[in-house]
C-alpha cells in the first residue's frame, strides 16, 4: 500500500529535541512490511504559517499523492475534523495511533475518533469509555520496538553505564534520579531538561545496550480528572524499547504491564523510591541475574513486541474499510473551513484579554502558554468537538503556541 503518514520528524516539533519517536520507529517498521512510506509534517509550527496552511498543504499532498491510507498520530487540533472527513469523503481511509488516552481520551479522542475509520489506543480504560460512549471504531493495541533497532545483549560487565534513563525531565523523575545518587548510585540522563541534553535517536539503542539497568518512570505529569488532581500511570514504548535493544529494565508499576511481560524475569519494576533503590541495588549486585533477564526480555520483545507483528493486522483492518470509488477531494469544504479558521479584531482583543493577565504572573513564554492552556481547558469542556474543527478557538489564536 501506499501510506502518508502524518505526524512529526522531531519530538513535539521541535528540531532541537532531537527526531521523534513515531518518525524514527514507525516509519521503519511500515517500509519493512513492504509498503510505500511518505511523510507529512504536521507538528513543527515552522513548516506552515497557521493551521490552516497546515491543512491545506496535506489536503494538497493527499490530492497529488492518492494514498492508500492516512497513518495519522494526530496530538490535538493541529488537523481539523473537517479535513480528516474530507479524506475519508474523498474514498482514503484514516487510521489514528492514539497517544496517551489513559488521560487525553476524555478531552480529545473521544471527539476526534468519529472522524476516523480506526482509532487505536493503548490503554485500557480508553478502549472501555469508547464502547460505554458508542465508538465501535476503536481498537486496542500497545507500543512496541522496532525490528530494526534489535540487538542482542551485552554482559554486565561489558556495559559502560550501571543506570541511565532516556527522556524528558518533568514531575517527579529528577526528584527520583536525585535520591539514586544520594544513595551512591551512578544514573546517566539524557533528554530534555538534563544536563546531557537530547541524544539522536539513532544513539537510543545503544544507549540502552550499554546499561547494565536502563530506568523507566511511568507518569505523564499532573493531570486533571474534573477539578481533581492525578498521576496518570501508563506503560509507555520505553518498555518494549529497552528490552529490545538488549539492555534491562527497570520500570515503575503500571495497570497490565504482566500482560506483556513477565515482571521478575523479563523486566523489573518498582512501587515507590525506596523500592527503586532496593531493586537497583539488587540487580547491580547480581549480574548473572541481570543477563539472563537481558536475553529473557529481549527473546520475548522480538517474539511478541515489535511494530512489524502491531501493525500489520490493523493495516488490514483498514485495508477490509476501504472505500471502492475514490473521488476528488471537495475544496468547496476546505475553502469554507479556511474561512472558518480566519482571525479578525474581535479574536485579537479575546488573545489579547487572556494573555495580558498571564504574562504578567509568568512573563512572555510561560505566561503566552498558560493563556493557551486556560482556553483549550475551557473549550473542550464547553465547545467540546467543536474545539478541533476549524473554528475552534485554541487553534484560531495560539497557532506559535500549540
Amino acid at each position: 500500500m501506499k501510506l502518508l503518514c502524518v505526524f512529526g520528524r522531531h519530538n513535539y516539533g521541535d528540531p532541537a529535541r532531537g527526531e521523534g519517536y513515531e518518525y524514527s520507529n514507525f516509519l521503519p517498521a511500515l517500509r519493512a512490511l513492504g509498503h510505500e512510506v511518505h511523510h507529512f509534517e504536521s507538528w513543527d509550527r515552522d513548516a506552515h504559517a497557521d493551521f490552516a496552511a497546515l491543512n491545506t498543504a496535506l489536503i494538497d499532498r493527499v490530492e497529488a499523492l492518492r494514498p492508500d491510507l492516512l497513518f495519522c498520530v494526530l496530538m490535538g487540533y493541529e488537523v481539523w475534523t473537517e479535513t480528516l472527513a474530507s479524506v475519508r469523503d474523498a474514498g482514503v481511509p484514516v487510521l489514528n495511533w492514539g497517544t496517551d488516552d489513559s488521560w487525553k481520551y476524555a478531552q480529545f479522542s473521544r471527539f476526534v475518533a468519529p472522524e476516523v475509520d480506526l482509532w487505536v489506543t493503548t490503554a485500557h480504560e480508553a478502549m472501555e469509555a469508547a464502547g460505554r460512549d458508542g465508538l465501535d471504531n476503536f481498537c486496542l493495541s500497545q507500543w512496541a520496538a522496532s525490528g530494526g533497532r534489535s540487538c542482542e545483549p551485552l554482559s554486565a560487565e561489558q556495559c559502560a553505564y550501571d543506570l541511565s534513563f532516556v527522556g524528558s525531565a518533568y514531575g517527579n523523575r529528577g526528584r527520583w534520579i536525585r535520591r539514586l545518587r544520594e544513595h551512591g548510585l551512578n544514573v546517566e540522563c539524557f533528554g530534555q531538561g538534563w544536563p546531557n541534553g537530547p541524544v539522536d535517536a539513532e544513539r537510543i539503542p545503544e544507549l540502552y545496550r550499554r546499561s547494565r539497568i536502563s530506568l523507566n518512570f511511568g507518569d505523564s505529569g499532573l493531570q486533571w480528572r474534573g477539578l481533581k488532581p492525578y498521576r496518570s500511570r501508563q506503560i509507555k514504548a520505553r518498555v518494549f524499547e529497552v528490552p529490545a535493544a538488549g539492555g534491562v529494565l527497570l520500570t515503575e508499576r503500571a495497570d497490565r504491564l504482566g500482560d506483556y511481560y513477565d515482571c521478575g524475569r523479563e523486566i523489573e519494576t518498582f512501587a515507590d523510591e525506596q523500592d527503586l533503590i532496593k531493586r537497583a541495588r539488587a540487580l547491580l549486585g547480581d549480574p548473572r541475574r541481570r543477563d539472563a533477564m537481558a536475553w529473557a526480555g529481549y527473546r520475548r520483545t522480538l517474539a511478541e513486541h515489535l511494530y512489524e507483528r502491531r501493525f500489520a493486522p490493523l493495516l488490514d483492518s483498514c485495508v477490509r474499510v476501504e472505500r471502492l470509488e475514490r473521488h476528488p477531494i471537495d475544496r468547496a469544504a476546505l475553502a469554507r473551513a479556511v474561512r472558518a479558521h480566519r482571525s479578525n479584531l474581535g479574536l485579537q482583543a479575546l488573545r489579547a484579554a487572556l494573555v495580558w493577565p498571564m504574562l504578567r504572573m509568568w512573563g512572555e513564554r510561560r505566561g503566552t502558554r498558560a493563556a493557551r492552556r486556560l482556553l483549550f481547558e475551557l473549550s473542550w469542556r464547553l465547545c467540546g468537538a467543536a474545539t478541533y474543527r476549524a473554528s475552534g478557538l485554541p487553534g484560531r489564536l495560539f497557532y506559535r503556541d500549540s
